[in-house]
């Protein structure tokens, strides 16, 4: 590190700032948001973690807002971070966080019906069995529990939160690496 400060300050004639500078091989180190792991661009895990971090934000059971500003602004977040993400070479973790904020958008409508009969009758709107919708209406559990069962999931099925306005982060992600394929 000693010489190669030497050439920068010296031959270059730049500052070096020593907590953000590092000397290390390519698979060590993170270079804005990204890590390069055998020949792949990844995101970090710190940028990783702040993506989570904000869609929490925007799926929080406590921020009382319209579906419809909610889906507005979570699209917004996730075509800017998959714009700027989406080179990322790793496909494995794209369906885990599409099922993940599926989860989180299913946990937010659970929270908003707030009664047991408002649950019920909205599961049985959306198409759930009579009994399960009962079931999950009257349970006691927690939304984010909830929004895993199987009434929450025959009622506001994949299709229709897409219908009501939730981007896909797979359809994203596939639209980047196969421009040709998306629809």
């Amino acid at each position: 590190m000693r010489s190669i400060r030497r050439f920068l300050e010296r031959g270059l004639k730049l500052t070096v700032n020593e907590q953000k500078s590092s000397v290390a091989t390519t698979d060590k180190i993170t270079f804005l948001g990204f890590a390069f792991t055998k020949g792949k661009v990844l995101w970090s895990e710190k940028s990783f973690a702040k993506f989570k971090h904000r869609v929490r934000e925007l799926t929080g059971r406590s921020w009382f807002v319209s579906m419809e500003f909610r889906y507005k602004k979570l699209a917004e977040y996730l075509r800017g971070w998959m714009g700027y993400f989406g080179i990322s070479e790793s496909y494995r973790p794209v369906p885990e966080i599409d099922s993940w904020l599926r989860r989180r958008i299913r946990m937010c409508y659970w929270k908003q019906w707030r009664l047991c009969r408002t649950k019920v009758s909205n599961l049985l709107r959306l198409g759930t069995f009579l009994k399960t919708a009962i079931a999950a209406g009257l349970s006691r559990k927690g939304p984010w529990r909830l929004s895993r069962t199987l009434a929450t999931q025959t009622g506001m099925t994949n299709k229709w939160l897409a219908k009501q306005g939730l981007l896909s982060v797979k359809d994203l992600w596939v639209s980047i690496h196969y421009p040709a394929t998306a629809r």
